[in-house]
């Protein structure tokens, strides 16, 4: 059997409604059509002031605790470059010359442009270049891997940023008096544990206080970068690329270790893009170029001139850039900033598994809304639960901020040469822009990403495996689960009778009608749920309306209200209802029932009503499909999947379960 592949327009990614879970969309769905071909990109209203302070709270919390720890690990002694002038222009020009080309030049003003209807990150950015590669299977086929690995790499960042951030925030203390030292990790760890405890109540309370405490941050960041360039104003010959080049060519070998360090700086450019949704391009870009930018790299030119005055402040240069009475503020203020770069990491881990839960590569899990008034706020408990474990490991395993920048770096920059690779896609076949000019931009950022992929990848055995290995057990999960459903799609589709036969039938051979509506959750809308076949073959009756309703979950964010319910009435009281919702939607059956009705001319009344949902049980063969291990994995993946109840908000008590067992 061919199955189209995703991620066009209408026929695109869906939710399963018999279960929940996504398989592919076997036609044009027209409802789904409509819905996407009239929506606009999402409009960010609102005042200009209150988004640039929001963003301030939560878009740059990574990229700006990076003065931390950056500067310090690039003049790290194992990198046996000596503090010598031409040494320190060299990095700092080195670090202007990143933050500049790849931050602000790729991503603020490039990168943010390849919005999926106002959404960014790398699962929008495959769903937009997905766009265009009707007609070709293995592209798509490439470029899905390409998005999935993408997010897999995205939670071994989420894993390294908090404990990174914490652990060099409370390596201040040290700075402060030596009899600290041994409570650093004590301290490192009792914070991370609040900063997970707290997650299930949401943000809605503290995130007032992100953009304000974030100011501040930056505010001091350059106040203090300001007040050591006083001290050394030559520095700031290091803006010059020449001092950049020279390092390269003194050193050799020895510079790309450096670069790996450099790379410290960037590591929060991706956040950029991704939480581009919650504000819009203009604030992000705004508070980047008038605010951010200048405060971090004044900073950066602070430390090279504090160590260029005083050499002993190499052991930690942020924290010594400050006289000793402003030390511990100081600390106090970086485990601030370092708990908000955090909590932006966790948000995104928690929306990246709901997005994933909903294009079909995780299964259902419980997930909570902290807040009835933005949808954006969401609390995923496994997921809160494994990324604690995950950074309390990291901790006791490296124990200093040190030996975790060995670790950092590898997945970050590899869901940055992903980037580049889609948005070249995205360029070519969606945008057409020509050849030439779309090679020549992309291949000035891919020569970038892969300078810092080769600086990075001396890292791996230091530490670096640690991401990659959680990468390939988050990729592994992903596409397992996402071939899976397609699998499981398949032998459903093989098994299925098609609704205008079956209708036909019950014309001949009418059973018994009870009063009320039977609502029969399915994926295939052409077809007769497996639970439609059970209920009438156990219990011999049908309802007097039956409605077969499939909801289906588009690569797109956002669907139009008006064109999301779309309904075909049958004979015999039959109906089919198809509703599409954006990926950052949630389905909600209760809505769409009320506009079903409103179609078909009857009342809704959920007590009058009953929801029927089939309950796969897969059972691994050797059939053709996956490998039995990974049939293994999908079968437990299944088994353990959230109910369909909670998914499709529905009522526990209107719910009839009616299990299948299906061989894949």
């Amino acid at each position: 059997m061919s199955v189209p592949e995703r991620g066009t327009q209408a026929d695109t990614a869906c939710v399963t409604a018999s279960d929940g879970n996504p398989v592919p969309t076997l036609s044009q769905d027209l409802a789904c059509a409509r819905a996407v071909e009239v929506h606009e990109p999402a409009a960010h209203g609102g005042k200009l002031g209150p988004l640039l302070l929001a963003a301030l709270g939560v878009v740059y919390g990574d990229i700006g605790t990076s003065p931390l720890y950056a500067f310090k690990e690039c003049m790290n002694p194992e990198h046996g470059i000596a503090l010598t002038v031409n040494n320190v222009y060299g990095i700092l020009s080195l670090l202007f010359w990143s933050v500049l080309l790849v931050v602000s030049v790729k991503y603020v003003i490039f990168v943010m442009r390849a919005d999926n209807r106002g959404e960014g990150g790398v699962l929008a950015l495959a769903a937009l270049a997905l766009r265009g590669t009707e007609g070709h299977p293995r592209a798509r086929w490439w470029l899905s891997v390409l998005g999935l690995f993408g997010a897999a790499m995205f939670y071994g960042d989420g894993m390294i940023t908090p404990a990174i951030s914490v652990l060099s925030a409370v390596e201040g203390l040290e700075v402060v008096t030596p009899a600290f030292t041994r409570w650093v990790l004590p301290i490192t760890l009792v914070i991370i544990v609040f900063l997970f405890a707290i997650q299930k109540h949401g943000t809605a309370v503290i995130g007032r206080f992100f953009g304000p405490a974030m100011v501040l941050w930056f505010g001091a960041l350059a106040v203090i970068g300001v007040v050591n360039i006083v001290e050394h104003p030559a520095v700031l010959a290091a803006f010059a690329p020449w001092y950049a080049i020279g390092f390269f060519q003194e050193h050799g070998f020895a510079s790309i270790a450096v670069l790996g360090s450099v790379f410290l700086v960037l590591t929060g450019a991706e956040a950029l893009y991704a939480d581009m949704g919650h504000f819009g391009a203009r604030p992000i870009r705004i508070a980047w170029f008038g605010f951010v930018m200048p405060a971090l790299l004044i900073n950066y030119f602070g430390q090279g001139a504090l160590v260029l005055e005083h050499p002993e402040a190499i052991r930690n240069p942020f924290f010594l850039s400050v006289p000793e009475w402003a030390t511990l503020p100081l600390v106090l203020l970086s485990g601030f900033a370092t708990v908000i770069a955090s909590q932006a990491v966790i948000s995104g881990a928690f929306s990246m598994t709901a997005q994933a839960i909903k294009l079909g590569y995780l299964p259902r899990m419980r997930v909570q809304h902290t807040n009835e008034r933005e949808i954006g706020q969401i609390y995923v408990p496994l997921v809160n639960r494994m990324l604690l474990l995950s950074v309390i490991a990291l901790v006791l395993m490296f124990k200093t901020s040190s030996a975790l920048a060995s670790a950092y770096g590898i997945a970050v920059v590899t869901t940055m040469v992903i980037t580049t690779v889609l948005v070249y896609v995205v360029l070519r076949r969606v945008w057409g822009v020509r050849k030439l000019y779309a090679r020549g931009i992309v291949l000035m950022f891919l020569v970038l990403d892969l300078a810092f992929f080769a600086a990075n990848a001396l890292k791996i055995g230091d530490g670096g495996w640690f991401p990659l290995v959680i990468g390939t057990i988050a990729f592994t999960v992903l596409s397992t689960w996402e071939r899976g459903r397609q699998i499981l799609f398949e032998r459903l589709r093989e098994l299925s009778i098609p609704v205008d036969a079956f209708v036909g039938a019950i014309a001949a051979g009418p059973p018994p009608r009870v009063q009320g509506t039977a609502v029969f959750m399915t994926s295939i809308g052409d077809a007769v749920p497996a639970a439609l076949l059970h209920n009438l073959k156990h219990n011999k009756v049908l309802h007097e309306r039956v409605l077969l309703l499939t909801v289906r979950i588009l690569d797109v964010p956002h669907t139009v209200d008006e064109e999301r319910v779309q309904v075909v009435e049958l004979p015999e009281g039959f109906a089919r209802v198809e509703a599409c919702y954006g990926f950052k939607e949630d389905p909600d059956v209760d809505e769409i029932m009320h506009a079903a009705a409103a179609r078909l001319g009857f009342c809704y009344e959920l007590m009058d009503t009953s929801y029927f949902v089939s309950r796969q049980t897969v059972v691994p063969t050797n059939m053709p499909g996956m490998a039995l291990w990974r049939e293994k994995l999908f079968a437990w993946m299944q088994s353990n999947a959230a109910l369909a109840t909670d998914f499709f908000k529905i009522p526990i008590n209107r719910v009839v379960e009616l299990g299948t067992q299906i061989d894949i």
